[in-house]
């Protein structure tokens, strides 16, 4: 073995960061800040601009590499380094893809030749293991491990997430769960990823390892839902693994679903004395005038998540054939799709959105399921303090806006009055352009005008 670098701890670049981001002063930390904490803080910290994302990691990358060969002299010594900090920081093995195939990395090490640099040992589902780069493997997004990988690939001069790629696929290769994964003596929880009629395809949480549930009640289960299942019998055919059992309960917990909150990207600010509200001798809406005085916010459009579309070919848009399914008449080739979609990535809000239509008509009490999983995953980037503009006309903004729309005429349907207008309230403040019409229900909703008789007139 060559030299071992003590280095000094990755705390302080991400902290840094985290400093500057939050405009602190004088800011200290102690021992009692575990590396696992800070990392993960930094990993699905505040979610800011797509623009401000991608600088701020790429310098909090280059801060992270400076922590990792402050002491080293030379490419090898700081080979030896970065081998140093996957040791310590990454628990091995663990979930990988190399060129898209699921692996279990069971070890990453430097052999003293520089021109090969950091290698990894792979295990494949077969048994087989084999040496690759280290740079060749892609860690699942948002944990330690393809966080510093990418501290190592920008080290080397390579894009630093190549993840990204794996995402234009909605049938990509996934880890499954093992026989040891599961303990059948006591209940199991399941992140549920898509449904059919009679099984469901799961994830284990915190995990990325997947299994197919067979259970009584599928169709009343939502994709993106926590089902917790009392098991009955475990096995395996043609390598993928099954589970079959009675579900005890579900339930709608996004923090817990592991999730990369989705990005925003800024285009500066909106000033309200610049909006069209109306010709000037006609009255103000009473929505309309806090917004007016609240002054300029910022502006965001959220990153929307779509796999299998091609930007450059509009014929390769999925809802789009979900949507020519559904009206050729074949509704079970059109959810099947919108169910790839969540399988593929729950963060892919207009699948649900599109599959709460399916049940909007006639079982809203179903939809309403559909539309708040949308609802809450888009939620996950916005926080508590959100106060910016999220306006229809950026279009990737819609399918969360379009999520929260129909949350909301779901809760007026089903009779909770307050929880609408606290709804549509929240939508007039996003999108004050209100492509969507809310400021013509609102008042309804407040009178406690009844579904069926806003209907009727």
């Amino acid at each position: 073995m060559g030299t071992v670098f003590h280095y000094q701890p990755i705390i302080t670049a991400v902290l840094e960061i985290e400093w500057r981001s939050h405009g602190s002063i004088g800011l200290t930390f102690s021992n009692d800040h575990s590396k696992a904490d800070i990392i993960k803080r930094f990993v699905r910290g505040k979610t800011m601009s797509t623009r401000g994302i991608r600088e701020n990691n790429l310098t909090a990358l280059d801060e992270l590499i400076n922590e990792i060969t402050v002491a080293a002299y030379g490419d090898d010594e700081k080979l030896w380094a970065f081998r140093q900090v996957f040791e310590d920081e990454v628990n091995l093995p663990a979930d990988g893809f190399v060129i898209g195939e699921p692996v279990s990395v069971v070890e990453i090490d430097y052999d003293g030749n520089e021109r090969r640099g950091l290698t990894a040992k792979c295990r494949r589902e077969d048994g087989s293991e084999h040496l690759v780069a280290a740079s060749d493997v892609v860690f699942p997004e948002g944990s330690r491990g393809a966080l510093i990988l990418a501290a190592y690939r920008r080290w080397l001069g390579l894009e630093p997430y190549p993840a990204v790629t794996q995402k234009n696929t909605r049938r990509r290769r996934q880890h499954r769960v093992t026989d040891d994964d599961l303990d059948l003596s006591e209940p199991v929880e399941l992140v549920v990823l898509s449904v059919k009629e009679r099984s469901a395809r799961c994830r284990l949480p915190g995990s990325e390892r997947v299994i197919t549930l067979r259970a009584s009640g599928l169709w009343d289960v939502v994709p993106g839902e926590i089902v917790t299942i009392k098991p009955r019998k475990q096995w395996r055919y043609a390598g993928h693994p099954y589970l079959s059992g009675e579900i005890e309960s579900t339930e709608l917990n996004v923090a817990a679903l592991g999730l990369v909150p989705l990005r925003l990207e800024e285009f500066g600010m909106w000033d309200p004395k610049e909006h069209y509200w109306g010709e000037e001798d006609e009255p103000m809406d009473e929505w309309a005038k806090p917004i007016i005085a609240r002054g300029p916010r910022p502006e965001f459009e959220m990153e929307q998540v779509l796999p299998g579309a091609d930007p450059t070919d509009p014929c390769s848009d999925p809802i789009t054939a979900s949507n020519d399914f559904k009206d050729a008449g074949d509704r079970l080739q059109a959810i099947g799709i919108l169910m790839e979609l969540c399988q593929s990535d729950l963060r892919c809000l207009s699948a649900h959105a599109q599959l709460g239509n399916f049940d909007f008509d006639s079982m809203p009490e179903k939809a309403i399921r559909h539309y708040e999983t949308g609802l809450r995953i888009g939620e996950l980037s916005l926080g508590a303090d959100f106060d910016g503009v999220l306006h229809w006309c950026l279009i990737d903004n819609r399918p969360f806006l379009r999520c929260m729309h129909s949350y909301g005429l779901c809760l007026w349907r089903l009779g909770h009055f307050e929880d609408a207008e606290r709804v549509f309230d929240r939508m007039l403040w996003l999108n004050p352009s209100d492509n969507q019409g809310v400021r013509f229900l609102i008042d309804d909703v407040r009178t406690g005008t009844a579904w069926e008789d806003r209907e009727v007139k």
